[in-house]
């Protein structure tokens, strides 16, 4: 389906929103139903994009065990600062995402921690397929992205491993009902594409996507290493700054 006329343009439209209501995501138990601010669910070949804002916690959710979500994180007020998966890596002096671990951006600053995974299948090494780098592009157009913001992304729910002889060894995902949540450090467009992962060949399912508003968890630890830290101090210290400007 091609979308550089209107005709095509319009269908594709259609079938993604055709395909998004068939079924809705499960909300997590215990949340406020007036603090959800997002929530979809996202159909293989699929994408999302919204804008959310600090103090959001965000949980994707892979209800038939085989999603693959390739993430992007851009600062809201400045796309050009987004999510650097090499210092993603570096920082944290750790290539495997789990819980405590920040998604930095370039500029050295929090802009999520994940605070929650069961799945422990996640790839920080590959990049984007071609097809999730086209639903990240038609994702980002829709917040006046171009294609030259679309950098590396994490992908979610699809795990590699780096064996002793720097082979790439793909585990694939953690089963049905796997979750990874996300706490927003600053306001972040978040873009989203649902697509096959470019070592995994496995056809991709449903992911679920439901965002609220926790400002009150970025008061609580998430964790203690010193590098952590020293982002989190650089994210506050920015963030305080512009709301001194901003009011001045």
């Amino acid at each position: 389906m091609t979308t550089a006329n209107t005709t095509g343009a319009r269908e594709h439209a259609r079938s993604q929103a055709a395909a998004a209501a068939r079924s809705g995501p499960e909300l997590p138990a215990g949340v406020d139903g007036s603090k959800i601010t997002y929530a979809q669910r996202i159909p293989s070949g699929g994408y999302a994009n919204t804008v959310l804002a600090r103090g959001t916690r965000v949980r994707l959710s892979d209800p038939e065990g085989s999603a693959c979500a390739h993430l992007l994180l851009l600062r809201a007020e400045s796309p050009w600062e987004r999510m650097n998966v090499a210092d993603t890596v570096k920082v944290p002096w750790q290539a495997y995402l789990g819980a405590g671990h920040p998604l930095l951006s370039d500029q050295g600053r929090v802009l999520a921690t994940v605070i929650a995974d069961s799945s422990g299948h996640h790839d920080t090494l590959c990049g984007p397929s071609p097809a999730a780098r086209d639903g990240l592009h038609l994702a980002g157009v829709k917040q006046g992205l171009q294609p030259r913001d679309i950098g590396p992304t994490v992908s979610l729910f699809r795990g590699v491993r780096v064996e002793s002889d720097g082979a790439l060894s793909v585990t694939g995902g953690a089963g049905a009902g796997a979750a990874v949540e996300l706490l927003i450090h600053l306001p972040v467009t978040l873009l989203l594409a649902n697509a096959a992962h470019p070592l995994d060949d496995t056809p991709v399912t449903d992911l679920d996507v439901v965002a609220w508003a926790a400002p009150e968890e970025l008061l609580l630890p998430h964790g203690t290493d010193p590098e952590y830290l020293r982002a989190v101090q650089n994210t506050e210290q920015d963030w305080t700054a512009r709301t001194l400007e901003a009011h001045a």
